[in-house]
């Protein structure tokens, strides 16, 4: 291990990975992808049933002594499965529930500009209520011709005054994930928010705010046609795949945006508030980095 990584792995709360010289290489993890339901429908998950009570142990009549619970046995981790040569289409998705959803006329305008009118565009956008409070839209940064695409939230209060995603503490902890798969912001990377405004107070965006921004990024990801797409917390993920989900049960599964696959993990700003959840977003790297692996050489089997 490089010092160079050594230091990027320290940045982000995670000791090094030791592993034996003669271990086989890990098989890349490939997992079908999850088409999200059509547009506009957002769908609300159930809740997740609470665990059936375990009753106490009944008292001793001698001298009480505390015991621990007897361990559970772990379930073995499923075997890798070959990248499928096509992306299957997932079973009829649950029933969703209606939200705002941008005019076909608005969508139909949006669909044929360029870069430099789709930023005029947000820059003078009026379509929801944050542009009455933000200082400055933020349209996103980095290389318009790149193979990935990182989407956000919302700009929090240090975007909103410099124009440009992810900047201050959570954006440092960005670019210390991006060098751990050695990626640089600009370098074949694209980085924007799901909502272009900085929502009062940094609270997560409404679902109608989501809706209305859409358009924009649709048109950022027409224009990018970016090889894979990873989603930066649950805003993100329920802007790209219409229907509401948690992180932790999203992980490690690839669901599809118009035919592009995306990866669910963990916001930078979750993952400063909540430190033990830091090797679990490597974990999403490691498989967004396997997963690009893949593309790139289905691509150059398939050739031209």
């Amino acid at each position: 291990m490089t010092l160079r990584r050594a230091a990027i792995l320290r940045e982000m709360g995670l000791a090094p990975l030791w592993r034996p010289r003669d271990a086989a290489p890990l098989p890349a993890l490939q997992a079908p992808l999850e088409t999200a339901p059509a547009r506009p429908a957002l769908a609300v998950s159930a809740p997740t049933p609470a665990p059936a009570p375990v009753s106490a142990p009944a008292p001793r009549p001698a001298m009480p002594r505390m015991e621990a619970p007897p361990l559970r046995p772990v379930a073995p981790a499923p075997e890798a499965r070959p990248r499928p040569a096509a992306i299957p289409v997932a079973s009829a998705p649950a029933p969703v529930a209606p939200v705002l959803a941008p005019s076909p006329e608005r969508l139909a305008e949006l669909a044929g500009l360029g870069w430099e009118a789709l930023e005029a565009q947000i820059l003078g956008c009026q379509a929801c209520s944050l542009s009455q409070r933000r200082k400055q839209a933020v349209p996103g940064v980095g290389d318009r011709q790149a193979d990935w695409l990182f989407v956000g939230e919302a700009p929090g209060a240090e975007e909103d005054a410099r124009g440009e995603p992810f900047v201050g503490q959570a954006g440092k902890l960005l670019d210390a994930m991006l060098a751990a798969i050695d990626l640089r912001r600009g370098e074949d990377v694209y980085i924007a928010n799901a909502v272009k405004c900085r929502p009062p107070n940094n609270r997560t965006p409404e679902a109608a705010e989501l809706a209305s921004c859409f358009p924009y990024l649709q048109r950022q990801v027409a224009l990018i046609r970016p090889r894979l797409i990873v989603a930066l917390g649950r805003p993100a993920a329920h802007a790209l795949l219409n229907q509401e989900l948690k992180i932790s049960a999203a992980r490690g599964r690839l669901f599809d945006y118009a035919g592009i696959p995306v990866i669910v993990t963990y916001h930078p700003a979750y993952l400063l508030r909540n430190q033990s959840d830091k090797a679990k977003a490597w974990e999403d790297l490691c498989f967004a980095r396997r997963t690009m692996q893949g593309l790139k050489a289905e691509a150059r089997t398939e050739g031209p």
